[in-house]
């Protein structure tokens, strides 16, 4: 997810240089929102592992 979020976030910096306001908008939009789903799930997500005590699984 963060991944996608810099993608839309380097898409949004190429088209305001060549111009295209607003394609910029829309992808920093995107990117944005993407940026705030990821923090929200990555805090329920540690608040989680506190309450539980369990350690999260690796998946590597």
């Amino acid at each position: 997810m963060v991944r996608a979020a810099i993608a839309f976030f380097i898409i949004a910096l190429v088209a305001f240089l060549l111009g295209a306001g607003g394609v910029a908008g829309m992808s920093m939009d995107i990117g944005k929102t993407l940026l705030m789903v990821f923090l929200v799930l990555a805090v329920i997500s540690f608040v989680i592992s506190l309450v539980t005590g369990k350690s999260p699984k690796n998946i590597l």
